[in-house]
């Protein structure tokens, strides 16, 4: 019984359902927000879906700042910039408004604004978030526009430390949203590769979980139906932005892997997460790329847990089945198959991979694979994913 120890955390009130960005202002209420600072990204601001949350603030006449500068893979300059607007108009709360990106770092100014260490000193590592000051963490509201990072739901943000070129994982547990608006609607207008990558992205969370050692059923029976709801719902999505019954699917299935991973992931994002920091791709897609590299990898490790979860999901054949289903729906979403396919004119010599690779076997997902993740199998699998 010595094994069946474990520490479980479940989220916070989500808002789901078509049309429910109507409620933002009620949210706001409810969390003791009277003057937020809206964070998005750039390209986002531009789009309808957000001219729609702007309106309900506007007939509400709540006072409230945009802050937009924030890149796919947010920097400390970015973090710098939000900080400086919400301290100068005096906000008392945040919404993150959009992908990963956005949800990341508008927790990470809600976090960090109120703290006189610097960022980098709260990574999950260890205790570290206990040197935080958690009464000047304010509170967050959550409204993901994409279905693939599960952000809105998560008590971390990323952030790439530009000097090193890592992406760090800030962490505490007031990071948490006090509350999530999970409106499917809001994501009808993603592009096909933002749905494709961000859809993976998903898959990837609640497979790694699902293969992550320890005890966690609670973990397992959610990345389980996660994975069965992205093979069923992320080709129709793919294939037609508008079906809003696969997008609330997809948007359920983000929420759940991000719940699921508080029991490990593994070695495809400790792979994607350097590869991320150094070339700037698409978090989702990078782990799309990865994904049957690390999947047969894992095999002796998985076989086992792989052949329940492709029974669970209707696919015969156990481990050999569900990995050609996968195979078969990268190519249906037009995932590279690999790196040079994501990465224009990549020629990767011989010390940036050692780099990717030290790297690699030193993130905090890393410890999450069922099989150590070596300096050694992560440049071979490096090597696979670079010639296919």
């Amino acid at each position: 019984m010595t094994t069946l120890v474990s520490k479980w955390n479940f989220p916070t009130t989500v808002r789901f359902g078509a049309g429910r960005i109507s409620e933002l202002h009620d949210a706001l209420h409810s969390c003791g927000i009277s003057h937020p600072l809206f964070v998005t990204d750039p390209g986002l601001l531009k789009l309808p879906v957000t001219a729609k949350a702007l309106k309900v603030l506007d007939d509400a006449k709540m006072p409230y700042r945009v802050f937009s500068e924030v890149k796919p893979n947010p920097v400390e300059s970015n973090l710098t910039a939000g900080i400086e607007a919400f301290k100068s108009a005096g906000h008392d709360g945040v919404i993150a408004f959009g992908g990963g990106s956005a949800l990341d770092l508008g927790k990470l100014i809600a976090f960090q604004a109120g703290q006189t260490r610097p960022v980098w000193d709260f990574e999950d590592i260890g205790d570290w978030w206990t040197r935080a000051d958690a009464s000047k963490i304010v509170p967050i509201v959550a409204v993901p526009t994409t279905a693939g990072t599960g952000s809105e739901v998560g008590r971390a943000g990323v952030i790439t430390h530009e000097e090193s070129h890592t992406k760090k994982v800030i962490f505490h547990p007031k990071m948490l949203p006090a509350i999530v608006i999970a409106d499917p609607e809001l994501t009808v207008g993603m592009p096909p590769f933002i749905t494709a990558g961000t859809g993976m992205d998903a898959l990837a969370h609640c497979l790694e979980a699902y293969c992550a050692p320890g005890y966690h059923p609670m973990a397992d029976g959610i990345a389980v139906e996660g994975v069965r709801l992205v093979l069923d719902n992320l080709p129709k999505a793919f294939a037609n932005g508008k079906d809003l019954t696969a997008r609330a699917h997809m948007m359920s299935a983000a929420a759940m892997g991000a719940t699921a991973f508080q029991k490990g992931l593994g070695a495809i994002h400790a792979l994607s997460h350097p590869v991320g920091a150094l070339y700037d791709t698409h978090h989702g897609m990078t782990n799309a790329v990865f994904m049957p590299y690390v999947l047969a990898f894992n095999r002796e490790a998985v076989e086992e847990r792989i052949d329940r979860l492709a029974a669970y999901c209707g696919i015969k054949g156990g481990y050999d089945g569900l990995a050609k289903d996968i195979v078969k729906l990268r190519k249906e979403l037009k995932v590279p198959h690999t790196l040079g396919g994501l990465i224009e004119g990549l020629d990767m010599d011989k010390a940036r991979k050692q780099l990717i690779a030290d790297m690699a076997v030193v993130d905090p997902t890393a410890g999450g694979n069922p099989v150590k993740l070596t300096k050694k199998a992560a440049l071979t699998l490096l090597e696979q994913a670079i010639a296919g």
